[in-house]
């Protein structure tokens, strides 16, 4: 793939097996566009190696979580927070952020989110983040989304990556794909805004 961006951080999306044949869907993008990416398509998986087709350690891998932080943050709120294992940010973050090897992104509806988190147990050994992102989904001009924060699988891959890696290229790269995907549908014969 030698137009794929090259990526620090490693991607691995768990893809609901229904999401495959969502038009809209942006995993796809994702692993094209990205050296270092992976779509595993199913339901469950018994530990993160196996999903990943590699050999990984836990600890050095995030999930992006389902949920927000729970206690409020002084000063401006962070678009990524690291979670502590009862749902409280952490404070001092930045080792542990730095040390990343990799992220998971949970890709399908809020609904089958939640089936593969609750279907992967192994996925509680890992860091949790979530997102506040600045601004609104992009995709949201094509689509509507359930929450604010709601993000699309490669939005969400773009703000992780922007925030974790000293390099924009890869989170550029994502974006400047999503924003010819939204294009090509808002220009669509018949399409209503």
């Amino acid at each position: 793939m030698s137009d794929a961006v090259d990526n620090r951080v490693f991607v691995l999306v768990l893809q609901h097996p229904q999401e495959r044949r969502e038009a809209l869907s942006t995993a796809p993008l994702l692993g094209a566009t990205l050296r270092r990416a992976k779509i595993a398509v199913g339901l469950s998986w018994p530990g993160l190696p196996r999903a990943l087709g590699a050999p990984a350690e836990p600890r050095r891998w995030a999930v992006l979580h389902l949920g927000a932080a729970r206690a409020e943050i002084a000063g401006p709120r962070p678009e990524l927070t690291l979670l502590g294992r009862h749902g409280e940010p952490v404070a001092e973050s930045e080792p542990i952020l730095a040390g990343l090897h990799g992220i998971v992104l949970l890709d399908g509806t809020w609904s089958q989110a939640k089936t593969l988190w609750w279907r992967n147990p192994w996925l509680l050994k890992l860091h949790r983040i979530v997102l506040d992102p600045a601004r609104p989904a992009r995709l949201g001009r094509v689509r509507r989304e359930p929450r604010r924060e709601a993000l699309s699988t490669l939005e969400a891959a773009a703000l992780t990556l922007r925030c974790l890696e000293g390099n924009p290229a890869a989170a550029d790269a994502l974006l400047a794909q999503l924003e010819a995907k939204i294009e090509a549908i808002d220009i669509r014969p018949g399409r209503r805004r």
